[in-house]
Order: structure tokens, then C-alpha cells, then sequence
């Protein structure tokens, strides 16, 4: 302790000493400790990012479905959806519909009726053998 600076060892080399050791494996132990958190906590910033902007989503949705309610209210805009949407009429009154360029008087046509259950083409190919004249 008499101010002069601590010799070098012989080569030029610095020893490791048992401090730099014990700081060496200090450092990595904080290291390691601080790995597990620090993903966790990347892990929830972006899920609750997610969540934020999926609850800015619904926010949107839920001011688009008010505003729907709000004219859901008012009778004019109801009878018009009837017109429109449902080719709905009032009593009385003759509604056109054109379809495929064509004009059609009242009410859209009822559906034609679909192919026959398989039980009724199967009792017809039965009812057809037997009146064959092949006996």
C-alpha cells in the first residue's frame, strides 16, 4: 500500500482471480433471472396491445349498431326497408317487381317445386315394371 501499481504477471497475461470469477457468475445469474420476465413481459404488452385494439373494434361496432337502432325508430325508414328488402306493399296498393327484365304484377312468383324424393321416383320405377308388357 505504498502507492505503486500491483505488478503484471510474468507473459503479459491477467489471471483470472476468484472476485472476477464470482462477479463473472454474478452477472450471469441477474442475466438469466431477468430473461424469463422480461419475455413475459413482452408477451403481455402485445396481448394487451391486441386487446386494446380489438376493444376500439367493438367500440366501432357497437356506435354503428346505436345508430342502426336510431333509425330502426323512425316508422319512414322501416316502410321503406319493407319496400325494398321485402317487396312489401301497402294494403291496397299494386306493387310491380321486375325480374330478369321482365315486369311482374303482385307478389314474386312461388318457388317451383324440386325434384321428387328419391321414395317416390323409386315406387314410380317399381309401378313402371309392372306395367310392362313383357309378361
Amino acid at each position: 500500500m505504498d502507492g505503486r501499481p500491483c505488478p503484471a504477471p510474468p507473459g503479459g497475461q491477467a489471471r483470472l482471480t476468484s472476485r472476477a470469477a464470482v462477479l463473472a457468475v454474478v452477472i450471469c445469474a441477474i442475466a438469466l433471472s431477468l430473461a424469463y420476465p422480461v419475455r413475459e413481459y413482452i408477451a403481455q404488452r402485445q396481448t394487451i396491445d391486441q386487446l386494446v385494439a380489438e376493444q376500439q373494434m367493438m367500440r366501432a361496432q357497437i356506435s354503428k349498431l346505436l345508430a342502426e337502432r336510431g333509425q330502426l325508430k323512425d316508422p319512414a325508414y322501416i316502410e321503406q326497408l319493407a319496400e325494398t328488402s321485402e317487396h312489401m306493399c301497402f294494403p291496397g296498393e299494386q306493387c310491380y317487381i321486375v325480374t330478369n327484365g321482365q315486369s311482374v304484377i303482385g307478389l314474386p312468383r312461388p318457388a317451383k317445386p324440386g325434384p321428387a324424393p328419391w321414395y317416390a321416383k323409386l315406387w314410380q320405377s317399381v309401378q313402371q315394371a309392372d306395367q310392362s308388357p313383357g309378361k
